[in-house]
């Protein structure tokens, strides 16, 4: 294994979309193709055959010897939110590049191998996320997606019609599942509990899924300063209780292993000088135990209609997603507990409160995540940090989980 490739090619790849305070490579962006661009050139060089499906997602093949040849895959993504860091995604897709390479060089193998760079994992942009695994496993929805817009106004469509990606084509990109061994993932954790714990890697046993809302609080706006505070509808007031009873209500079912997150808040006429007239939020809820995500989502749902209420300020809910938690393959969890004693490497069997491109390809075919710790669990962040050291046992533990897979 090269080694220094590996950590040097992660350094080229945070060079595309960096500014002052991050890397940003949005989904369906420029900077997110010509990460793909510059992973195909990698690939090809190689000597991986390259080809691109409708929601384009970038895969490169490895051809098996057997007649009856499966496909392993393995990949991750390379799109980033706002100011992110280097290493989430990345590590995944150089990682299991490097892995390929290692296996190329032991020479032939039984099964084929295919690396892919997912599109679009990230929701930042359009509020939807794993858009690439998604159209791989039939769960594509170009209808809603359609609606999805960013803040400029352009609908996720239209950003992917604009690299030349249809998404009338989509199902062209389903895999057939019956062709497929399997699929592993490497990537950071994005939280602490490996640091903390001081286990090198992480076995991911199930993945929480996200649900989505988009809040809209309608006011009244009315001059600052000629309007009596007792007889005002102010919905930034009543966005502001929102907040604070999502925090308190998340904190009521931490201990089931769900959290929420007010992550957007948007004020109109948002003028210092005018009340208020309408705030717009939005609301991610995630755990791995889908009753108290249900549980979590009507509590909030009773806060607001609460609050709306009694500040004579409307509020209407709509659910934007609402996806089931993943339970990951017993046998590639075992499989891969197994490479971690051969390596003598400690691991940690955890479950993942961040969403991946691995809970897609579960619903289809036997899927592992392997994760590998971060500096603080810092992630989507400038000072997002994973340490050599960790890289190259991830992509180590990842090689030889996919050698005992192709072979």
């Amino acid at each position: 294994m090269d080694k220094q490739w590996i950590i040097d090619t992660i350094g080229q790849f945070a060079k595309i979309g960096i500014g002052e305070k991050g890397i940003t490579r949005l989904a369906f962006s420029d900077e997110e193709q010509q990460a793909k661009e510059y992973a195909t050139k990698l690939m090809q060089q190689a000597g991986l055959v390259v080809r691109v499906d409708a929601a384009g997602n970038v895969i490169g093949r490895l051809e098996g010897t057997a007649e009856d040849a499966k496909v392993v895959l393995t990949g991750s993504h390379l799109d980033t939110p706002p100011d992110g860091g280097r290493y989430d995604g990345v590590v995944g897709v150089v990682g299991g590049l490097a892995a390929i390479k290692e296996l190329m060089a032991r020479g032939p193998l039984d099964n084929h191998v295919e690396l892919v760079v997912f599109s679009a994992e990230e929701s930042s942009r359009f509020g939807y996320a794993t858009i690439g695994s998604k159209a791989m496993v039939g769960l594509a929805n170009p209808a809603m997606w359609n609606r999805a817009k960013d803040q400029d106004g352009m609908s996720l469509n239209e950003a992917a019609a604009r690299l030349g990606f249809s998404f009338a084509d989509l199902k062209d990109a389903i895999q057939d599942a019956e062709k497929i061994k399997a699929f592993v993932e490497l990537h950071i954790e994005g939280g602490p509990l490996l640091e903390r714990t001081q286990h090198s890697i992480g076995i991911v046993e199930a993945i929480a899924a996200p649900t989505r809302l988009r809040i809209v609080i309608d006011g009244q706006a009315a001059h600052s300063g000629s309007t009596p505070m007792d007889e005002r509808q102010d919905a930034l007031v009543s966005a502001a209780m929102i907040v604070l009873a999502v925090q308190e209500i998340a904190l009521g079912h931490q201990h089931e292993g769900t959290v929420a997150t007010v992550g957007i808040m948007r004020v109109f006429p948002n003028a210092m000088n005018v009340v208020p007239g309408r705030v717009e939020l939005g609301v991610d809820i995630r755990g791995v135990n889908h009753s108290s995500v249900i549980d979590t989502l009507q509590d909030i749902k009773d806060a607001i209609s609460t609050i709306a209420d009694g500040q004579e300020t409307p509020v209407s809910i709509e659910v934007l997603v609402s996806e089931k938690p993943v339970v990951l393959d017993d046998d590639l969890v075992l499989t891969v507990e197994g490479v971690c004693h051969e390596l003598e490497l400690s691991f940690l069997r955890m479950n993942s409160g961040a969403g991946h491109d691995t809970m897609n390809m579960a619903r289809i075919v036997p899927a592992g995540l392997i994760f590998i710790p971060c500096h603080e669990g810092i992630s989507h962040n400038i000072d997002e940090y994973a340490a050599p050291e960790d890289i190259l046992n991830g992509v180590a533990v990842l090689t030889e989980t996919l050698y005992k897979l192709a072979k």
